[in-house]
């Protein structure tokens, strides 16, 4: 879907070939060809064209009457703005893999087969961020969800563009290849996640996660266990036991392992597999209750980041990941308000509320992976609470740890890979909200605080370990538009801030 040409751009005989230009930029540098850049300086001074976040102007070198040695082969030339110079590191790989997304859907607009991009050198980022910025914003917004609909030719207003080619516009190969790889490698991940989000809940179950599992590990040489209802019994699971008993499928606890040396540190991923969310007997509003197939976005998160580390094999890590994975309904058996149960390790709760259940699989989850592979770190996923969108709206990730270290560095990484993360406080003060007069702990603390109550209840189940919490209710989907973002529906949020963690952590 991607590959490096480092022959003459003017010569791809193509759909299209983009460049791009910074507001401001009269100079026009980063335009191969004296033709080319004199027509965008006639738009320059007429108004149509000042390179600013979001322009574009296309080109038809046909139509230009110079000679013919002189032109661009391809069919079509689009220059699209950058914008102003961003200040911070972050923002500029944000610069660049937005104006990426803006040349990926005007030529998936302009029905775009084969398309030539040539990065933008001026840009102050290293070469291989430049590579990595532009691959993931062209792959992510050329992703598209049509499994299910019919193909009709006269309908279609855009198209996925079949194959996009790089060329380094001067910048040292090594680095660009270097790049692309690392762009590609996490898009496919955040798109993978989107695909799995976007199935229905008749679509993708439980089980649905415990077979993409085992064909992950078949491929990539991964370990993969799968435990199923009758091992939870034995191992006392009763949160995943509790929240799948109004339910006709059968929950999963997906484990996969990627081991590299016991010498290294062991990272522990895990992510919420709510494949379908009612609420159970407190039963949700119908309106919007179909976006529940939606609440297994943390676990498709952790799934896809497995997806890329197979295929990038880091050396500085091991990485376990564990998907506690059910359906949450109302059926003759599901668990009550009142009820009681036990958790892996012996932690009675007290069920007040049985749509507050994603805290209750992902601390048997966190309390049997801590125990069985004793990581170095944690971190968790998960569309906990809707509390989070009060707070952040569908523009941030709310963040909680216990580690400072450990939270920096996901702020970090959150940041560079455009997923901004905010941390919340957690303490004493707000664990007292969860105090129950019948069991060790009830699983909700009304709703003040509600998205840190929610993260005090899963603090309970991992003991000293450094954990973080990333609370993706709010950017799971419907997050902040962007041209490389779907307006409606999953963005596929986590797999790539994951990878940014992992790959600049582990180079420290």
């Amino acid at each position: 879907m991607m590959e490096l040409r480092k022959k003459d751009p003017w010569e791809f005989r193509g759909d299209l070939v983009v460049c791009f230009v910074g507001e401001g930029d009269r100079k026009m540098a980063a335009i191969p060809g004296a033709v080319v850049r004199k027509a965008l300086g006639q738009a320059w001074k007429a108004g149509d064209f000042a390179g600013k976040k979001g322009e574009t102007f296309l080109l038809y070198p046909a139509l230009l009457g110079t000679g013919e040695a002189e032109l661009p082969r391809a069919r079509r030339v689009l220059v699209v703005g950058l914008g102003k110079p961003e200040e911070k590191v972050a923002g500029r790989r944000e610069q660049v893999r937005c104006a990426a997304g803006t040349a990926a859907v005007r030529a998936g607009a302009l029905k775009a087969r084969r398309v030539l991009v040539v990065l933008p050198a001026g840009v102050e980022l290293a070469p291989e961020e430049i590579a990595e910025c532009t691959a993931e914003g062209l792959l992510l917004a050329n992703y598209r969800f049509d499994k299910y609909k019919k193909e009709d030719p006269d309908k279609q207003e855009s198209v996925r563009v079949g194959k996009f080619l790089l060329h380094g516009g001067g910048l040292a190969t090594a680095s660009v290849r270097q790049g692309m790889e690392a762009g590609m490698s996490a898009a496919e991940a955040a798109c993978s996640a989107r695909d799995m989000a976007n199935e229905p809940g008749n679509g993708w179950t439980p089980s649905s996660f415990a077979d993409h599992a085992r064909k992950l590990a078949r491929r990539s040489g991964m370990k993969c266990r799968i435990l199923d209802r009758s091992d939870m019994k034995k191992l006392g699971m009763g949160g995943i036991l509790g929240v799948s008993q109004g339910s006709a499928q059968p929950p999963k606890l997906v484990i996969l392992q990627y081991r590299t040396s016991k010498k290294k540190p062991t990272l522990m991923l895990v992510g919420k597999g709510l494949t379908f969310d009612s609420g159970g007997i407190s039963l949700k509003p119908a309106s919007g209750m179909e976006e529940m197939k939606y609440d297994m976005c943390g676990g498709a998160a952790v799934l896809a980041a497995m997806e890329a580390i197979g295929r990038e094999k880091p050396a500085a890590w091991n990485v376990v990941a564990l998907i506690p994975a059910t359906e949450n309904l109302g059926g003759s058996a599901a668990m009550k308000p009142g009820d009681i149960i036990t958790h892996f390790g012996g932690t009675t709760s007290e069920i007040i509320n049985t749509d507050a259940e994603g805290r209750l699989i992902l601390a048997d989850a966190l309390a049997y992976g801590i125990k069985t592979y004793q990581p170095d770190m944690v971190i968790d996923l998960a569309t906990l609470t809707g509390a989070v969108i009060i707070g952040l709206g569908h523009h941030r990730t709310g963040l909680l740890a216990n580690d400072d270290t450990l939270a920096a560095g996901l702020l970090e990484a959150g940041e560079l890979a455009g997923e901004p993360l905010w941390r919340l406080p957690l303490g004493p003060e707000y664990r007292k909200q969860l105090d129950s007069e019948v069991a060790d702990i009830k699983n909700t603390g009304g709703r003040p605080a509600g998205t840190i109550t929610a993260a005090c209840y899963l603090q309970e189940f991992v003991g000293d370990v450094p954990w973080a919490h990333l609370d993706i209710a709010g950017t799971a989907w419907n997050f902040t538009e962007k041209s490389y973002m779907p307006k409606k529906g999953p963005s596929g949020i986590g797999p790539r801030t994951l990878l940014h963690f992992i790959r600049t952590t582990g180079a420290r």
